[in-house]
């Protein structure tokens, strides 16, 4: 009789990781798979988050997080809604979000539906809660087909999965599709999560979120990439009362809260112009697809920090391992797919790693 549990065998180690001790192990590598900022926390943050400690904020914190923080974000987010019923609480990551909303949304049997390519642990963390991952195809534009979501639905469809600006492509939903997608919830009855952690990395067009249009509408975000925080494990949750409730009942029992110093610095961090890193972004959006246009199929990608290329000659697979020979660290598609013909970048690097980047890539599209 095996020790571990069944649950775990339906998902592998995240091939992004493995990515990551490679790139330990390697001299001078041109790393642009790594989906972290490249500048550093902002000063002011250091500061407010080394005063709490220093006055002694260390003890556990609220598990629904501290008034300074989740105070603070409610009136923003009444502010931006004005919807009856929203709330919001302090998670442990964005990651925590996603797992405790799985938790406390998903029954065994139940079916999520998620836009391929997606997100890493989407479809692990629904088959963690026991449900079942509807996959819609989004090829080879990357855009959401309304007709095909209405054609997935089952009486068994609990949840919509949402991720605009996406990762890994780096596409923005449109209006049209955000709407749509609320609109599709809400008369079926589904939870529409909406994953917000790239938000404030939109360069063409304003931001959208299925919130506007749906009050039902869950919403996960944080501080990780928006302000550099990824270490520090901070993420919040809003959307209808009883799932919020419920949620923070389950965060008790797992994640417990989220650090008490770093909420503190949370608050202030709310507070900090983070348009100089967005212009930084746009600047090395521009100078990554300029670079591989001519010889790459490449959906424009209108936020987060990623392109998602088509490869130019056999699999996503092997071409990443012909990049990896040449010292270039990307990550083959099929991590974030059922299909094996693309993969990332992260151009969260400095100008010179991108250029070299680019150097490379124009080198080994031509072999």
């Amino acid at each position: 009789m095996s020790w571990i549990a069944d649950r775990t065998r339906a998902f592998d180690s995240s091939g992004i990781r493995k990515v990551f001790d490679l790139a330990g192990k390697m001299k001078d590598p041109i790393n642009l798979s790594i989906g972290q900022p490249d500048f550093d926390v902002p000063p002011e943050i250091k500061t407010a988050c080394i005063t709490a400690i220093e006055q002694g904020k260390n003890a556990y914190a609220l598990t629904q997080g501290m008034p300074v923080l989740r105070d603070k974000l409610q009136a923003s987010i009444e502010q931006e809604y004005r919807h009856a019923d929203r709330k919001v609480f302090v998670s442990s990551g964005t990651s925590g979000g996603l797992t405790l909303a799985m938790l406390s949304i998903i029954n065994p049997g139940d079916e999520v539906i998620v836009f391929d390519p997606y997100f890493v642990m989407y479809t692990s963390l629904t088959q963690l809660a026991g449900g079942v991952p509807v996959i819609i195809d989004t090829y080879p534009d990357f855009r959401i087909d309304l007709a095909k979501v209405k054609a997935a639905i089952t009486p068994r469809t609990k949840m919509i999965l949402l991720n605009s600006p996406a990762n890994p492509t780096g596409v923005v939903a449109t209006q049209a599709e955000v709407q749509g997608l609320a609109e599709i919830a809400a008369e079926n009855n589904i939870v529409l999560l909406s994953d917000e952690i790239y938000r404030s990395f939109c360069y063409d067009a304003p931001f959208e979120s299925p919130a506007k249009y749906n009050d039902k509408v869950l919403v996960i975000d944080g501080f990780s990439k928006s302000h550099a925080m990824t270490g520090w494990r901070l993420g919040f949750v809003h959307g209808p009362a009883e799932i919020i409730d419920t949620m923070i009942k389950l965060q008790q029992y797992t994640f417990v809260c989220a650090p008490q110093p770093v909420q503190w610095a949370g608050a202030v961090a709310m507070d900090v112009d983070i348009q100089p890193y967005v212009d930084a972004y746009r600047k090395k959006r521009d100078m990554i697809t300029e670079g591989l246009q001519d010889l790459y199929e490449l959906p424009s990608p209108g936020g987060a920090f990623y392109l998602f290329p088509k490869a130019p000659w056999g699999t996503g697979s092997e071409f990443v391992a012909k990049a990896i020979e040449n010292s270039l660290l990307i990550i083959p598609g099929n991590i974030f797919s059922k299909r094996d013909s693309h993969f990332r970048i992260s151009y969260a690097a400095s100008e010179a790693t991108i250029a070299r980047g680019i150097e490379v890539l124009r080198k080994i599209a031509k072999q």
